[in-house]
């Protein structure tokens, strides 16, 4: 089995698809992005497995050839095809960009997919400029799984937005240590904890020993699982380079190689000139909770809902659900927190519309007012700037908490 999926797998339609065939009717080539296991290869043979041959570059006698012989590789898998983890062979792309020149007016014509953000789009944004569309495949929202792809955000519409429930305390909780991975999601009896381990080894051994020399594998286990347990809390790049005898500027490349290839999300402060001292340092969510779930070592329903961590797992599954619903659309998500060096905070702020939509996230079931003073405190001080904010909790209560803040159930999230 090449690919990211067995063909027996339950296909769940992704929100990306118009896109991605939008892209596809208007550009030559489509180069579809993000973390391993995503979806990519599922996605791309789903949709255009009848129009579009398809080869792997991920087999080594595969990108030999292709390495070996550019121009007679391409000869023998003409457009329209499918490329996948094209990363594997670089030197195609100029020999793609001369195909391409060559019979300009064809669109969709090359579909290459890459999980290794850097090195993909380094060279194909150079190689392929104007004429390839970029897209990102994140893990799964909540909307994909239920089959409701383009259900919008509940700050999108004045309908109140009906989702299935989030279930009671276990199934919530049993959700999150399973994460969004398209593959755990269409197969509910896959083992999590080996799934995770299996995607963490193989993303260790073949991501990211070839983004950039990092021989000690072991020492950047150690700093995932310390990003783990740091996970929602502002960032110490020199706590971590001390607690991991590393120069401060190793933890950086570290932390770059992982935001490039998806597995981290750094969340930066939000600035605003209103003569207020804010806190400027970042904060680090992993893309998934499930990774977030296992990097903690937590496996029971019960015991991450009463772990310290749980407050950082229910922060990341509020994260993901709105990431990954944006960045579906073919958008980039532009998300930040807001914090005063007086305390004042806002865990989530999300640009809308030239505005800003502040998000509380908060374990308790039972909403209280005193929940929205963040928010309000984010309202009175940058005044027009900030629509109506939401408290996200885990209970199944919609109410207004105060002026312009609803108190809003994850499973309406």
């Amino acid at each position: 089995m090449h690919g990211e999926a067995s063909t027996t797998q339950r296909y769940i339609r992704r929100s990306l698809e118009p896109i991605l065939r939008r892209a596809a009717r208007e550009f030559p080539a489509v180069i579809l992005t993000g973390p391993r296991q995503s979806g990519k290869t599922t996605l791309l043979r789903q949709r255009f497995g009848r129009s579009h041959a398809y080869v792997s570059l991920e087999l080594p006698d595969v990108r030999e050839a292709a390495t070996a012989d550019p121009r007679g590789f391409l000869a023998l898998h003409p457009p329209p095809v499918i490329y996948d983890e094209v990363q594997h062979a670089p030197d195609l792309l100029p020999y793609i960009k001369e195909t391409i020149d060559a019979r300009r007016a064809e669109r969709g014509a090359f579909l290459l997919t890459g999980s290794q953000n850097l090195q993909v789009m380094e060279r194909a944004s150079e190689t392929l400029a104007g004429r390839a569309a970029v897209l990102r495949l994140l893990p799964m929202s909540r909307r994909e799984e239920q089959g409701r792809p383009a259900q919008p955000l509940p700050w999108e519409t004045r309908r109140v937005l009906r989702m299935a429930p989030a279930g009671g305390p276990d199934t919530l909780w049993r959700a999150f240590l399973r994460g969004n991975y398209p593959e755990l999601v269409a197969e509910p009896r896959r083992d999590a904890a080996l799934w995770h381990s299996s995607y963490l080894a193989t993303y260790r051994e073949r991501d990211v020993r070839s983004l950039r020399q990092i021989g000690d594998l072991a020492t950047f286990q150690a700093l995932l699982r310390m990003l783990a347990a740091r996970s929602g809390q502002l960032l110490s790049l020199s706590d971590l380079a001390r607690d991991l005898g590393l120069a401060v500027n190793t933890i950086k490349a570290w932390l770059s190689v992982l935001e490039a290839t998806y597995q981290i999300v750094v969340l930066r402060p939000y600035f605003a000139n209103v003569g207020k001292r804010l806190v400027k340092t970042p904060k680090v969510y992993f893309t998934d909770v499930g990774t977030l779930c296992h990097l903690v070592q937590l496996k029971d329903p019960a015991h991450a809902a009463s772990s310290p961590m749980a407050g950082a797992i229910f922060e990341t599954a509020v994260i993901a659900e709105i990431r990954n619903v944006i960045a579906g659309r073919g958008e980039e998500p532009r998300l930040h927190f807001w914090r005063t060096s007086t305390g004042s905070e806002v865990d989530l702020l999300v640009e809308y519309e030239g505005r800003l939509i502040p998000i509380e996230v908060k374990l308790s079931t039972t909403p209280r007012p005193a929940m929205a003073a963040g928010i309000l405190a984010l309202r009175r001080t940058l005044r027009q700037a900030v629509h109506p904010g939401f408290v996200v909790h885990p209970g199944d209560v919609r109410l207004p908490l105060g002026d312009g803040v609803l108190a809003l159930p994850f499973g309406e999230l």
